[in-house]
């Protein structure tokens, strides 16, 4: 895996986390207990913080950056989508941000909130907690709320993958 320090700032990776061979984490960067970074994925604590809860899994080829001024903080038992990219925002914990979306810096996303695939999350925009942001730029979805333990199975199915990738992933191509 390509993990690496940047001068003085050293990733914290919990025992129990999972970074694919194939991605990258650089940096500030702290994973907890469970989570999983997977094939592609880059976390770049460059000039900023990232944190990534309990249970969180980043999928294929997300990108997850922060600022000087803004950390980024994603919760516990989060869904990061293949391709999503998120950059100095807060995060809550049980969210959703789906596939090819983005949410920048100065955002925050409530606990339980989901942005849906594409979505664009602008600057400072609040989605929140159990509500839907969908669209470019991301309206919040009228007269919906989020039921509550919506990422629970893909947490649990990643964790679980982690634990299987762990002990059975074998390069056989060299």
């Amino acid at each position: 895996m390509a993990v690496y320090a940047l001068g003085d700032r050293e990733p914290d990776i919990h025992p129990e986390a999972y970074v694919h061979p194939d991605a990258v984490v650089i940096g500030a960067v702290t994973l907890a207990k469970g989570a999983s970074v997977w094939p592609q994925a880059v976390l770049r604590g460059d000039y900023g913080t990232i944190t990534i809860g309990e249970d969180t899994n980043i999928q294929d080829g997300a990108v997850i950056h922060c600022t000087p001024i803004d950390a980024t903080v994603i919760g516990a038992r989060c869904v990061v989508g293949h391709n999503a990219h998120v950059e100095g925002a807060i995060v809550g914990d049980e969210c959703l941000i789906a596939s090819g979306s983005v949410v920048l810096n100065g955002s925050r996303v409530g606990d339980g909130a989901i942005v849906g695939a594409g979505a664009v999350v602008p600057f400072k925009f609040d989605v929140p907690p159990r509500r839907m942001a969908l669209g470019v730029p991301a309206k919040i979805r009228d007269g919906y709320e989020v039921p509550l333990g919506h990422t629970e199975i893909n947490a649990s199915m990643y964790r679980a993958n982690a634990s299987y990738y762990r002990e059975s992933l074998r390069r056989v191509d060299l």
